[in-house]
């Protein structure tokens, strides 16, 4: 599992796509605004057991099966907003999801910066 990780890693080192971040402001205000969005959380469980925004969790290592089994194609009618503890990992998600003609944004800072600004 997590060499298909880094083998796709290393596929998109090399062809950088340029992708959008979004602010936990942001993020907060489309909540706030019932905008509509997928929020999806790329952490593992036991991290999103602890602490989680209502984002759907999909565990970074099971991104690529899951864009391959189709799942985030009922996701293309609205935008999809992706994170993990400080943006790194929901990155590399967004990274793939590109890849596979995915449109998406990374929240800038994760939930290390939501529980900043709004815990």
């Amino acid at each position: 599992m997590f060499a298909s990780i880094f083998k796709q890693l290393k596929l998109i080192l090399f062809n950088r796509p340029i992708m959008e971040d979004i602010t936990v402001e942001e993020l907060k205000q489309r909540m706030d605004n019932d905008s509509p969005f997928y929020l999806i959380d790329v952490r593992e469980p036991n991290e999103f057991k602890d602490y989680n925004i209502k984002g759907k969790l999909i565990p970074l290592g099971h991104i690529p099966t899951s864009i391959a089994n189709g799942d985030f194609d009922d996701m293309t009618d609205k935008e999809i907003i992706i994170h993990c503890r400080s943006g790194k990992r929901s990155k590399m998600a967004q990274m793939m999801l590109k890849e596979a003609g995915i449109e998406s944004k990374n929240l800038a800072g994760g939930v290390i910066a939501w529980a900043q600004k709004y815990s």
